[in-house]
């Protein structure tokens, strides 16, 4: 298991937790911090496709190409591998509790209580929803992402 290890999760893996996952990603090399970064769903639905084309959208306007990614589900190896393991939602972190083991090997938290002022909040869903909504979840795993790696850096 690696110390320096992020994964991100929502219910379905082809919305949220594939852009906070390409967020992370981007900040982590543009600050030269190797992590190990992953993103799954707490549910099969979505299980082997990929990311959702408003999503990709989103990513690709960042320069981020998410037409690789494949949806999976979070596994109970996940707990023991990923030193960090975020929710984007407040029932996303309540399944994964219940799934995790007596012992994970590290934290369980909801995303956004990473950023100083955003304690308790969700990352919109921005499923039902249209660009605006994408850009919106960007703009919060973003920001998680940069006060992640920021974290990290300072050890």
């Amino acid at each position: 298991m690696s110390q320096k290890s992020v994964l991100f999760v929502c219910l379905g893996n082809i919305c949220r937790s594939p852009l906070a996952e390409a967020a992370l990603r981007a900040e982590a090399v543009a600050q030269g911090l190797a992590l190990t970064i992953d993103s799954a769903g707490t549910s099969d639905l979505h299980a082997g496709q990929g990311a959702d084309p408003r999503a990709i959208a989103e990513a690709r306007r960042h320069g981020i190409d998410l037409t690789t990614h494949r949806a999976r589900q979070v596994t109970a190896d996940d707990f023991l591998h990923f030193g960090h393991v975020y929710a984007l939602d407040q029932q996303n972190l309540r399944d994964l509790r219940k799934l995790a083991p007596s012992r994970p090997t590290g934290g369980i938290d909801l995303l956004l209580d990473s950023v100083p002022g955003r304690t308790g909040q969700a990352v919109i869903d921005p499923w039902y929803g249209d660009a605006r909504d994408f850009a919106q979840t960007w703009d919060d795993v973003a920001l998680a992402a940069h006060h992640i790696v920021a974290d990290l850096l300072r050890g």
